[in-house]
């Protein structure tokens, strides 16, 4: 039942998207390369915009900044989705809407965004907990991202937390490194460290 609902109302967006999108070629190729019909294409990433923000500022602090994230990442969060390997049904539902090239341009037209700029300043831990050293293996210095992980710094308290949550509880299992390391770490310690990052 619900999953009929989403997919409905998903369907619905995408349709009113393509609808709305433009159509002239000018505008079409900033939405990067769309192998599937140009419109079609530039209305799923409009749909994207519902939840993500058109300015890459997320609606809900719970939905992650995708704006200049890592290509490589984005890239296998959609997969990820599609095959059911991370839970979350809207965007299971969206990442099976795109093809596989789609996928692959979606993930480098969000990467080449800028990050969004804060609108307030926000509130940084004076000095980062000692769990948070173990993360800048992966996420980098200053948690910019790299190769191998996503950039954190600038995301959501309520975000990063939950992230963390979902690791360490098992619901999210599309990464089992981050799954051992976080059930490592207590939840006082998840909330220190989310707090510090999202202020980076």
């Amino acid at each position: 039942m619900i999953n009929h609902h989403f997919s409905t109302v998903f369907g619905a967006l995408v349709a009113f998207a393509a609808l709305t999108a433009p159509a002239n070629t000018a505008e079409q190729t900033s939405y990067g390369i769309a192998p599937t019909g140009q419109r079609e294409y530039g209305a799923k990433l409009l749909v994207c915009a519902i939840c993500h923000g058109e300015k890459g500022v997320p609606k809900n602090p719970m939905i992650p900044v995708i704006w200049g994230q890592q290509e490589s990442y984005l890239l296998k969060q959609l997969h990820d989705f599609e095959k059911g390997d991370r839970a979350f049904e809207a965007m299971g539902w969206m990442a099976k809407t795109f093809s596989q090239e789609e996928q692959g341009s979606a993930a480098a037209y969000f990467a080449k965004k800028s990050w969004p700029t804060r609108t307030a300043a926000a509130a940084a831990s004076a000095s980062p907990p000692g769990t948070v050293a173990v993360c800048q293996a992966c996420h980098q210095e200053n948690f910019a991202g790299g190769v191998a992980a996503p950039r954190l710094a600038g995301q959501s308290y309520e975000y990063l937390v939950e992230a963390m949550r979902r690791f360490a509880d098992g619901e999210r299992a599309n990464n089992a490194d981050m799954t051992n390391l976080m059930k490592a770490i207590s939840p006082a310690e998840r909330e220190a460290m989310a707090r510090f990052i999202s202020g980076l």
